[in-house]
Order: structure tokens, then sequence, then C-alpha cells
């Protein structure tokens, strides 16, 4: 019988007076009982209009039909043909501007809980003690992936179960990516991440850690010396943005790829870190994305006294997720909207150039804003309001607003053009570059993204691989 609820079954979380003092999951998954009475919220529509919403076209009216009979097995195959990372998507995918969406439900009401219903699936799935190999039959081909992100590991499992062999290329020494690098293990824990990537290895793809490609090889040498027939590039985009204000270069200022880095992967908040990274004190992250959201609820983590968002438009206009939002407000993160950098201030004592002081944060000006004329994208444009600069004492301040593609690729391969911005230029549909068999998608084409518009990317140019070699 329908669960014709308004409301989606409430996600379980950490309370928020706990979980700012560890990096266990916030959200803690629905119970069987939960999966069951969500799904029946589904009303099965004829016209799935919330498939059109999924850039990797899960069948998402026919998993949520198996959840009801509790044929969870079958549901996870239903999601599996389409997707290569259920357990990822269902817990970082903006579902809220994809998939539900478009769900009718959301008509009178809240959509149906689709990202929370794939993670559970996905969850029960990977609790089973599984180590049976997948038998693909060989095409005799080889295809290169740089990059073990979301889009590459999409690709990479795309390819694969199409007969090829698939090796996929990680300059780190652990793969995900940014999957590892970049989103915390209280929103996305590393177990879950290495359970995909050997999902992956039982169907046959091989990963090959600390290859920095465009530096250990290149393209050319791994189509022309190695014999690969095509490359897949989605090598992401590390390459992080700074406004050009005075004061960036001063000791407590970070890029928030290189502060997540530090903290996810290089377990920098341990005592006698070999990266070490600055904790406790007053943190201010600029920007107004989901990576900033992480930064700053990692901050809370690392023991910081106080933490700031600094973003020059207002809470209508941030682009993160509502839910990430939501979960920082609770943790006690104080936003400072509509408020722009102008300055990072520092500690300067030039009469001793050996003082440990000598060049560290001690504040971020700022001015206020208000929003005029939209731009290009609709969105108001911040204006700023002249006479009204203060200042923001902090320690450190990250800042989160963007990444671009990391040039070494483009650097050291013939052939392979770019675009302003330095995206790697592809045919939209295929995914090809302007070098022959060589295709890229996700953040390395695009700028910073969504995981799972990435994972689109890495199973359009699998399509398009597989075209190519077959011809």
């Amino acid at each position: 019988m329908a669960n014709m609820s308004k409301k989606k079954t409430p996600m379980p979380t950490q309370p928020a007076e706990e979980r700012i003092h560890n990096f266990c999951e916030v959200a803690l998954g629905y119970t069987e009982e939960m999966a069951v009475d969500e799904a029946f919220r589904c009303l099965n529509c004829k016209t799935k209009p919330c498939v059109s919403g999924c850039p990797v076209g899960i069948n998402i009216p026919a998993f949520i039909e198996r959840i009801k009979t509790k044929d969870f097995d079958g549901a996870y195959e239903i999601i599996r043909f389409a997707s290569s990372l259920p357990a990822v998507c269902g817990r970082v995918c903006p579902q809220e501007n994809q998939c539900e969406k478009y769900c009718v439900r959301g008509k009178n009401g809240e959509s149906v809980g689709i990202g929370r219903l794939e993670r559970f699936v996905a969850d029960r799935h990977n609790e089973k003690e599984d180590n049976k190999a997948v038998e693909i039959p060989s095409k005799g081909k080889k295809v290169a992936v740089i990059g073990s992100g979301p889009s590459g590991l999409a690709c990479a499992g795309e390819l694969s179960q199409r007969g090829y062999e698939v090796t996929v290329f990680e300059a780190l020494h652990v793969a995900g990516g940014v999957l590892v690098y970049g989103i915390p293990e209280f929103r996305l824990p590393k177990s879950i991440v290495q359970k995909e990537v050997e999902n992956l290895k039982k169907m046959g793809v091989k990963i090959e850690t600390n290859m920095v490609i465009g530096k250990t090889l290149t393209i050319d040498e791994l189509m022309e010396d190695y014999g690969y027939n095509a490359v897949f590039v989605g090598s992401g985009a590390g390459l992080p943005r700074f406004m050009g204000i005075p004061g960036e270069s001063l000791k407590g200022v970070y890029s928030a790829n290189e502060y997540l880095t530090r903290s996810n992967l290089m377990k920098a908040y341990r005592e006698h870190s070999g990266t070490p990274i600055m904790k406790g004190g007053r943190i201010a992250v600029v920007g107004g994305g989901n990576v900033a959201m992480d930064a700053a609820r990692t901050a809370l983590r690392l023991g910081a006294e106080k933490v700031y968002i600094v973003y020059r438009r207002s809470m209508e206009e941030l682009p993160a997720r509502k839910e990430e939002v939501e979960h920082a407000i609770e943790e006690g993160v104080e936003f400072r909207l509509l408020n722009n950098p102008v300055e990072i201030l520092g500690y300067k004592n030039e009469n001793d150039p050996r003082d440990p002081k000598n060049g560290f944060v001690t504040g971020i000006k700022c001015i206020k804003m208000e929003l005029g004329e939209p731009d290009e994208r609709g969105r108001r444009r911040p204006v700023p309001i002249e006479g009204s600069e203060f200042v923001l004492e902090v320690d450190t301040v990250v800042m989160s607003i963007g990444t671009s593609p990391n040039p070494l690729i483009k650097n050291t391969t013939s052939g392979l053009e770019v675009n302003s911005k330095g995206g790697i230029i592809v045919e939209e549909s295929t995914c090809a570059t302007t070098k022959d068999c060589v295709y890229a998608g996700g953040d390395a084409v695009t700028g910073a993204a969504t995981v799972i518009s990435a994972m689109g990317a890495g199973k359009a140019a699998a399509k398009a691989i597989d075209e190519k070699l077959s011809e």
C-alpha cells in the first residue's frame, strides 16, 4: 500500500554535539524497515521523470519496486547496471538537483528519498563477503584510464564490462581521486570508496598508483610504447584558484584542496604528522560550495574555536547542498553572508625575521555587499557597499573558490587542445578530444562539478571508445 506521507522518512544522524568531536559518518543510513517504508512513497510513474534527471540513467522506479518486495539483491543489480559507484553516489550526489528534482511526489511535498534508498541498497550489498572475480570475455584490446576519480572509475567499470583490458593510472598512493582526498570521512567513509574500487578490481580492472601521467609516462608513450589502443583522461581539476588579494601568501592561508587533502589523505590531524596542519583558533573559509562546507566542518573537528563561512552572496544563492548547509549550521559554523574578502592581514616583525609569528595570519578584511542585477547565469551580482570594510579576527584562512584542471597532461601531450580555462576540449556527445583515440571527461573538461556528472561523462566516453575500437 502506498505511503502518501508528504515527508521523507527521516535519516538517522549523529547528534551535532557528538559528531563535531569525531570523523565518523554523520548520516547513519536507513534500516530495512525505513527503506521499505520510503520505497512505498514511490508511485512507480509510467513516464519515469526521475530517470531523466540521472546523469547515468539508473532505472530508479524499477530498483525502488524491488525494495518494496525486499528483493534487495535485485535492486542492487538494477543500480549496478548503470552506476559503478552506487554507495558513493547515494551519499554525495546532489539528488535534489537531479533525479529527485523531477519526482512527482515533490510537487506536493518532499520527493522520494532516492539517494537514501540507493545508499541503503549499496551498503547492504557491500556488507556481504563476496570475493568472486567476475569473468568477462576479453576483446584483446587495452585502454588506459588516467585518474581514479569518479569519471575514471566509471569509464573503467563500463569498459571492463564490455571486455576491454583496463588499467587505471593514479598519481597519488591511494585510488579514489577526489573521493578520498577531497571529501571528508564524516561525509564519505574511505572504506566505502575502497570497497567500490575492490568491486572494479574483481571485474579485472588494474589499478596503478603513484603514476603521474605527464611525468612518469606521457599519453604518447602509453599509446606508442605500451600498446594502449585508447586513453581516457579523467584527471580532475586539482589546481586551486585564489582571489589575488594581498596576504594570500601568508602562513596560515590554504586552498581548500590542500587543507582537505592534508586532513583526509595525509592524516595531518595526527600528532607528529609529516604534513601538519593549522589546528585550533579561529578559521575563515571563503566560499559557499560543498567544498567550503567540507572544509568548515573539518576545521571544527580539528579543534577550531570558531569557524566562519565568508560568502559574497546571500543564503538563497549559496551553491552548497541544503543538507550540508543545515549540518554545518547545526554544528556551529557561523555564516558571514554578503561579505567579500579584500585583504588577508598578517603579523609582521621587521626587526626580527626569525620571530615564529612573522608572516602569520591575524585577520581577514572584508567589505559588505548587496545584491544587484542578475549576471549572465541569472544570479544577482554582488556589489560592494562603499565604506563598509571591517576586520574579522582569524588565525587561518581557507580559500574555497573553485579549481581548474592541472595543465600537466596537456603540456606533455601532443595534439591535445584546451580552452581558456584549461579544460580539455571534447566533442560533447562522445567525449572525444582533438587527439585521435584520446577521450576526456569529468572535471578535467568542465572544471569542478558533481561526482555523478563526472560519472556520466565516463560512461559516455566508454561507449564512444567501444564504438571506435569496434570499427
